[in-house]
């Protein structure tokens, strides 16, 4: 039980807040937040470093006796904490992600390749991982960050340990750290390079590791698609994921009908975006970032679908803009989400620009600009287009109720739109996922208009 005269309040007055920095001993300049309940502060400042944004000696916070790993960011703030997965270095760009739900599905989507993902709900690993739960077969993210340690699976889905998982799949975190504290750093400062050392020996020379993660590069300028696309054609058929019955099993359903003929342009697409074009009843292939326009086309597409993807979009762009553009001008009916949301605006002469935070989540609110219904969406991105460079035949459809920014806009005329967010979810709600049918409409319009 919580010691009520050491406790913090679970709500605090502003004034409550100062006398709890004074007595606790922690300079309320140069630390960004606290949790809203803690057993107390001599916990709370054992393990995690709130003056990291002074000069260095004041940075030289003394390690946990039971510390095997470190979060150091390029600031030289530090975190201490306990290790998971496999024993190892790794640099990435710190980011936040608030789900609380498919921390498998969010850690395998390619999309965060290059990127230390910090989960702002607490418990993670709790029901385990699966064979199922998989955007790819192994893991995207560099790195994990977790404010709890790793429970014992339960759920009836569990295969395996989320702590052994992590391990096979050869990706390092580390639990025990505040990140109440870590997120609002990276809202206030923005998203930043960071490292995590986890080792058994316990031995963490603070400096290098500041140089370390200061010399990694950023994300902007960088191409990430060409590293997670595939590299040849390969034909995607299973169907969205079914809860079972007293006859059924849960499972994917098998799709049979394949009346039309989608290309995936792979720039790092998760499979739950293939599994809903597949429920369409379409015949889905995908292929190669990189693959010409004359190579897709010969393919004989009834559709053509831009994909998700890790790392700066126009990086991307050097080679997937003119690949974009050639389609564009046979009038096939074009759908892109996320990176190739991005992409999509770029071949039609829009630029794009880093975003402080970006948006990581399953609970952010869109609104259709048309109808002014309000969608609650999965996202994932660290770039945006600029507003301003968007042509004006495009017409915006889709806003962020957070920031006001572009989610999603169309060019009926030419058959093509693109969204900002994951209509797929996985995790996250599907309220969105109408955006499947309303592509695959758009193909038979454009089929019977062609047969006309």
């Amino acid at each position: 039980m919580v010691n009520s005269d050491k406790k913090a309040s679970f709500l605090f007055a502003s004034r409550d807040t100062e006398i709890l920095y004074r007595e606790s001993g922690v300079d309320q300049d140069v630390s960004l937040a606290y949790p809203t309940l803690l057993q107390s502060f001599e916990d709370y400042a054992s393990m995690s470093d709130a003056k990291a944004t002074v000069p260095s000696e004041k940075r030289r916070v003394e390690q946990p006796a039971s510390a095997n790993a470190i979060l150091v960011l390029a600031d030289g703030t530090v975190f201490w904490g306990h290790g998971v997965g496999l024993e190892n270095d790794i640099v990435g760009e710190v980011c936040f992600n608030t789900s609380m739900t498919g921390y498998q599905e969010i850690i395998t989507d390619p999309s965060y390749a290059g990127q230390i993902i910090t989960f702002t709900f607490p418990h993670i690993g709790n029901v385990g991982t699966n064979l199922d739960d998989l955007e790819r077969e192994t893991a995207a993210a560099a790195g994990i960050i977790l404010k709890s340690d790793i429970t014992a699976p339960s759920n009836y889905r569990a295969a395996q340990d989320f702590s052994c998982w992590l391990a096979s799949t050869g990706l390092t975190g580390i639990a025990g750290i505040d990140t109440r504290n870590l997120t609002r750093r990276i809202r206030h400062f923005g998203a930043m390079n960071g490292i995590i050392s986890f080792s058994s020996q316990k031995f963490f020379d603070v400096d290098e590791l500041t140089i370390k993660a200061q010399k990694h590069p950023s994300l902007s300028g960088m191409d990430l698609a060409s590293v997670v696309s595939t590299r040849e054609l390969e034909k995607w058929s299973t169907g969205i994921w079914k809860f079972g019955s007293k006859v059924n099993d849960d499972g994917f359903e098998n799709t049979e009908r394949e009346d039309y003929h989608i290309v995936a342009i792979d720039y790092g697409a998760k499979r739950n975006i293939l599994r809903n074009l597949a429920q369409l009843g379409a015949k889905v292939t995908t292929v190669p970032s990189n693959l010409s326009a004359n190579a897709i086309l010969n393919l004989q597409p009834d559709g053509i679908f831009l994909s998700n993807g890790p790392g700066d979009p126009a990086a991307t762009a050097e080679y997937a803009v003119p690949i974009i553009r050639d389609l564009l001008n046979t009038n096939t009916p074009i759908f892109g989400i996320c990176l190739g949301h991005q992409l999509l605006s770029l071949a039609l002469g829009a630029k794009t620009e880093k975003m402080k935070n970006g948006h990581r989540g399953a609970n952010h609110p869109v609104k259709q600009i048309k109808t002014g219904r309000i969608e609650i969406t999965s996202q994932n991105h660290g770039f945006v287009i600029s507003e301003q460079t968007l042509p004006g035949s495009a017409t915006i459809t889709h806003r962020s109720l957070f920031d006001g920014s572009i989610e999603g806009f169309e060019i009926a005329e030419k058959n093509i739109f693109s969204v900002q967010y994951h209509p797929e979810a996985s995790p996250g709600p599907t309220e969105s996922d109408y955006l499947f049918r309303q592509f695959l409409e758009i193909i038979k319009k454009a089929r019977l208009s062609d047969n006309a």
